[in-house]
């Protein structure tokens, strides 16, 4: 893995924890975290840096002071905020792309992580172990412009040999973080929720079954693709990735094995139609095959882990 990175969207629900794996691996000082917000762990030993990456002679600066060569673009506006405000969604996740992949263009950096998300499938795609390639036609300005990004990096890609590599990330669960806006919130906030009020009124229906992921699962992935040599992980490639699928009612009863008088209501809002067009479950035989993806957490652990911690 090369040797200096920047964390841009540091402060977000991935960034926070891919900062303390990446200074666990690398050293505190070889890991720039960066947002546009003020450090909000500034306890966290290494440095940071107040950055907007929509600012691209800024972020271009930093790259080149810092000798910056690996990128991990984690700033985005997530499904359910984006769906409030699609010209700021839209210009915030294609447009901070486009600067780093310019920067790759250039030969300033020599590697980029940048995440997708199951958000690119849309109603018309398979429902049940949804393949790496078919029908997607996602419903949701946080849906297209991840498509739009995983056709831009595999033509910056192929046209200019740029190493971007990409993960199609499910719902991610942590207790270490607060979740960003998306549509799989509700299985962070149930928690919260069960512990603080011993009740949980849940925006998406009973049934709504969606791919989610334990965040440490979902570090340990980013990690090792990045580690993976090009010919195992194809550059250019949004690769999906799954950890395990489970509705609201499935999750409320496995909460109720630990707290059994728990209880759960249902008051489906906008957000359920966003769910009802993503993916029940994911082939993720890709990542799998190239690379020697697995997780560790099933919905059992995942509760265990998250009670134990929250307590």
């Amino acid at each position: 893995m090369p040797q200096k990175c920047l964390i841009l969207g540091a402060n977000g629900q991935i960034g926070t924890e891919l900062v303390i794996a990446l200074r666990k691996k690398l050293g505190n000082g070889q890991v720039i975290a960066s947002d546009v917000k003020p450090n909000k762990a500034p306890d966290q030993e290494g440095p940071f840096i107040q950055l907007d990456a929509l600012d691209e002679s800024a972020l271009r600066a930093v790259i080149v002071q810092e000798k910056i060569d690996t990128v991990y673009l984690m700033a985005a506006m997530l499904s359910a905020t984006g769906e409030q405000h699609p010209d700021l969604a839209w210009s915030l996740n294609m447009n901070t792309l486009f600067h780093v992949l310019r920067l790759g263009k250039d030969g300033l950096i020599q590697r980029i992580f940048w995440p997708s998300s199951i958000a690119v499938f849309g109603p018309s795609s398979p429902k049940d172990n949804t393949p790496q390639l078919g029908i997607m036609e996602p419903s949701t300005v946080y849906g297209i412009s991840k498509l739009s990004g995983e056709m831009w990096c595999q033509y910056y890609h192929q046209k200019y040999g740029v190493d971007v590599r990409s993960l199609r990330y499910p719902g991610l669960i942590s207790y270490k973080s607060a979740p960003g806006g998306g549509t799989t919130d509700y299985a962070v906030t149930i928690f919260y929720e069960a512990l603080a009020q011993g009740h949980y009124n849940c925006y998406l229906s009973a049934e709504a079954t969606l791919p989610m992921m334990y965040m440490d699962d979902a570090i340990d992935a980013t990690l090792a693709l990045m580690d993976a040599p090009s010919t195992h992980a194809k550059p250019g490639v949004a690769y999906n990735l799954a950890g395990m699928s489970f509705s609201p009612e499935e999750l409320s009863e496995e909460i109720k094995k630990h707290l059994p008088e728990f209880s759960i209501s249902y008051a489906p809002d906008s957000r359920q139609k966003i769910a009802d067009s993503w993916p029940k479950s994911i082939d993720d035989s890709w990542a799998r095959k190239d690379w020697g993806w697995k997780p560790k957490y099933d919905l059992s652990q995942m509760v265990h882990t998250m009670l134990a911690h929250l307590k």
